[in-house]
């Protein structure tokens, strides 16, 4: 059984909406390491990478906010993930906004150059400097990850893309920017939207899902943005979209995962306590992650 090593990156520098960089607490605080012993995983926490605040920061291109700062967190990320990769262990990050996601592909991109992503998320996160309508960047950490974006951005860990993306799948989107959505189809990125999860069902979404970015892989990134789960069940996100996934949608989809066996790592990404009711959130987040971890009933 691989080794667990927990990362947290309390940044907020990617997003609108102060309060997500205190996700990596709350995440903890809803019991991640203590639940995932209980598995029986040897499990570490490595702390948190150094985030600056943003108040300490000035905005220098609206386009790109906090380019520096994002860049960075980043790049520290990359290097913390690539280690825990090469030493044979499976890195769990903390967000954090899904900036953080630029660093957490690129370190596992590193570490095993062969694998496929799979991005559970309300929104595409596919803009760019020249498409994005609010300039923040975690709506755009999938498109550098395939190759688009700032050359600050892309060349985290001295390569690009990251990732192929005839190896990435998108599941759970309900909110796309028009010129997104056309990266997206220019990309050749296999897309879900919550539609097509109504009308195949999440069990044969996911497969499909496995297969694409399992195919001649050597494993499995999840991107889990807690923001792909309705707001009824997870209200403490900057960006709540209504019509979601269900709680059992999400943790069908977790149990498959990990039944495929191809899960090399993930990062959680968009808590924000402040939003939140009770923590519900960052409960939800855990749950979901002893799913992909292989909690069953029985």
């Amino acid at each position: 059984m691989k080794e667990l090593r927990i990362i947290g990156v309390p940044s907020d520098l990617g997003q609108g909406r102060r309060g997500v960089d205190m996700g990596p607490s709350a995440i903890r605080y809803a019991g991640l390491e203590e639940r995932l012993k209980d598995l029986g995983y040897r499990v570490q926490d490595l702390g948190n990478v150094e985030v600056p605040t943003p108040e300490m920061h000035r905005v220098t291109n609206e386009k790109l906010k906090y380019l520096n700062e994002v860049r960075k967190v980043c790049e520290s990320l990359y290097e913390q993930v690539r280690q825990v990769m090469e030493a044979g262990h499976v890195p769990i990050i903390l967000g954090g906004d899904h900036s953080i996601s630029i660093g957490s592909v690129a370190g596992v991109a590193a570490g095993q150059r062969s694998f496929g992503v799979i991005w559970f998320d309300a929104h595409g996160d596919m803009n760019t400097e020249e498409t994005t309508p609010s300039g923040n960047i975690h709506g755009m950490p999938l498109a550098v990850n395939v190759g688009y974006g700032h050359p600050d951005l892309l060349n985290i860990g001295g390569f690009t893309p990251k990732v192929k993306p005839e190896n990435v799948v998108l599941v759970g989107i309900r909110s796309i920017d028009r010129d997104e959505a056309a990266l997206i189809r220019q990309a050749g990125i296999k897309a879900y939207t919550m539609a097509e999860i109504d009308q195949l069902g999440m069990a044969a979404v996911m497969k499909e899902a496995i297969q694409i970015a399992g195919s001649g892989t050597d494993g499995i990134h999840l991107s889990l943005d807690l923001d792909a789960l309705d707001p009824m069940f997870a209200p403490g996100v900057g960006t709540p979209v209504n019509g979601g996934v269900t709680y059992r949608e999400g943790h069908l989809a977790m149990e498959l995962l990990a039944a495929s066996g191809k899960v090399i790592s993930v990062d959680v990404v968009e808590v924000n306590p402040i939003l939140d009711e009770k923590n519900r959130t960052a409960q939800m987040a855990v749950e979901l992650v002893q799913s992909l971890f292989g909690k069953t009933v029985m």
